[in-house]
This record gives structure tokens, C-alpha cells and sequence, in this order.
């Protein structure tokens, strides 16, 4: 199926499209009816104030419809991406039949990852997409400030992971590498080497994770402000009622929560970027203690 074919993300999407189409479709649908939630929640409480039932029956045909697709969408994707990693798995283990088990090992494992990302960032990054056109357009429709306000913050969070883009493919690079030869070093039974392996893997763990931190922490505070500058000219500026309130309230939190998702997926982007680099060696890394 693959033959000659590097193992990459393109070649996945070329081999399996038809299939992946249909659960990203499904995706849409679902992430559309999440979008529609809580505009038809602000009418229905400006419906049912003013005795109007209408609004409430449409909310109640978006949620029986929501569930549907959610449950289908669960259904198809367990299929369609375990016959991915089947697939993948093969090839892999055929084509790097002279690495060490410990490398070979490691390299199964990380091109699971592929498949991961397709099944479960790709559909994050596309609801995100979705969620963060559809509640910019809908904060506009109540005030031009309000949407300026959240694409600013929206700018602001993709300007600070680009800065960070290049450190996340290193630091991955070194987590990588150290897993490559955990299996080998536990085959020598060593007890020094691989207590050095571990303390190495620690600290490439933990530079990662103070690098998150400090990404994740100064997006937070950004997007966090959107929510109570939305919220306070909603009440201090703008005349607006009890339903319009909720909605603003809503799609500017949801616009956060949208957000907050890109640079994770993102963030495995990056990662990916390496695990693609590096299964499609013939060797692994030469060992680096740095």
C-alpha cells in the first residue's frame, strides 16, 4: 500500500482519504452545532421572557441532533484510524528491520503518533477554526469592539507560540532521542547508564515543561482578559439584554477555549515535525548526552 512513500502525514491523508473525509466531515457538523449552541440558548432566553416557545423547540432539535452525530462520528473513527495504525505499523517494522530493537521500538511507538494527530489534534484544530471564525463573526453582529478585541488577543497568541515554534522542535528532538535507546540500555542492564538515562530524559522533560508553562501561562492571561473586557463593555457600554449578555459572554469564553486548543495542536505539530524526520531515517540519532 505504501510502497516507495515516505511515512508522513500526506501520505496518510492520500492513502486513507475518503475515510478521513468522512470523519472530518462529520467533525464539521458537529463542531457547527456546538457553534449554533449558545446563540439559540440567548434566544431562547429572551424567547421564553417574553412567552415565545419557538426558540426553545430549535434548541431542543440542535442538541437531539448534536448527540447523533457525536455518537456516529465516535463510532466511525475507532475504525478508520485503528486500520491507520495497523497499516503504518507494518510498514514501519518492514522498512527498519536492521535498527536496533530499541530504536525500532521507539520509532512504533512515535508513528502512532501520526495517526493520533489526525484522529484527535487535526479535528481540535478544525473545531477551533470553526469556533473561533463563527464567534468573532457573531461577537461583530453585537458590536464591532468586541470582535476586534478577540482577534487582537487571537494575534497576540499565535505571535508568542511562533517565537517558541523552533524551541519546542529541540526540545522534542532530545526527548526523542533519549527514547530511542531506553530499550538498549535496559537490555546491558546497567544500572549507572540507565540511571543517566533517566535523569537526562528528566531534564529534557523538564526544560519542556517549564517552556509550556511560560507559552501556555502568558496566552491564558491574554485570553482571560478578553473574557472581562467583552464582559465588562457588554454591561458598562452596550444597552444589551439578559439573552444577548449570556451570548457575548459565551462566544467571547468560547473564543478563549477555541484559542487555547490552537497552539496545542500546534505544539504537536512540532513535535510531529521530528517524529516525521526521524522515522523516515535509516539510522538512529548517534547517542548525544548532551
Amino acid at each position: 500500500m505504501f510502497d516507495d512513500r515516505p511515512l508522513t502525514l500526506g501520505t496518510l491523508l492520500r492513502l486513507f482519504w475518503l475515510r478521513v473525509a468522512l470523519t472530518w466531515a462529520l467533525t464539521l457538523i458537529e463542531t457547527g452545532l456546538w457553534v449554533l449552541l449558545p446563540l439559540l440558548l440567548g434566544l431562547t432566553i429572551d424567547g421564553l421572557l417574553a412567552g415565545q416557545m419557538d426558540p426553545f423547540w430549535q434548541l431542543c432539535g440542535v442538541l437531539v441532533a448534536l448527540v447523533a452525530v457525536a455518537v456516529l462520528r465516535q463510532v466511525i473513527d475507532t475504525r478508520i484510524f485503528g486500520t491507520m495504525r495497523v497499516e503504518l505499523g507494518q510498514v514501519l517494522a518492514e522498512r527498519n528491520r536492521g535498527l536496533p530493537v530499541s530504536a525500532l521500538n521507539a520509532r512504533v511507538l512515535m508513528a502512532r503518533e501520526l495517526v493520533d494527530f489526525l484522529e484527535q489534534e487535526v479535528p481540535v484544530l478544525m473545531a477551533a477554526v470553526v469556533q473561533l471564525v463563527a464567534s468573532v463573526a457573531i461577537l461583530a453582529t453585537y458590536h464591532w469592539v468586541l470582535a476586534l478585541a478577540a482577534m487582537a488577543a487571537g494575534g497576540f497568541m499565535l505571535a508568542v507560540y511562533a517565537r517558541f515554534h523552533d524551541r519546542f522542535f529541540r526540545l522534542n528532538r532530545a526527548i526523542n532521542a533519549r527514547a530511542e535507546k531506553q530499550v538498549r540500555l535496559l537490555e546491558t542492564r546497567t544500572g549507572p547508564a540507565f540511571g543517566r538515562h533517566l535523569r537526562l530524559l528528566r531534564h529534557w522533560e523538564v526544560r519542556l515543561s517549564d517552556t509550556e508553562a511560560l507559552v501556555y501561562g502568558l496566552i491564558y492571561a491574554v485570553l482571560m482578559a478578553l473574557v472581562v473586557f467583552n464582559l465588562g463593555f457588554t454591561a458598562l457600554v452596550m444597552a444589551a439584554s439578559a439573552g444577548a449578555i449570556f451570548a457575548i459572554v459565551t462566544y467571547s469564553w468560547e473564543f478563549m477555549d477555541a484559542a487555547f486548543n490552537l497552539p496545542v495542536a500546534l505544539q504537536q505539530w512540532s513535535r510531529l515535525s521530528e517524529i516525521i524526520e526521524r522515522i523516515n531515517k535509516a539510522r538512529p540519532d548517534p547517542e548525544d548526552d548532551a
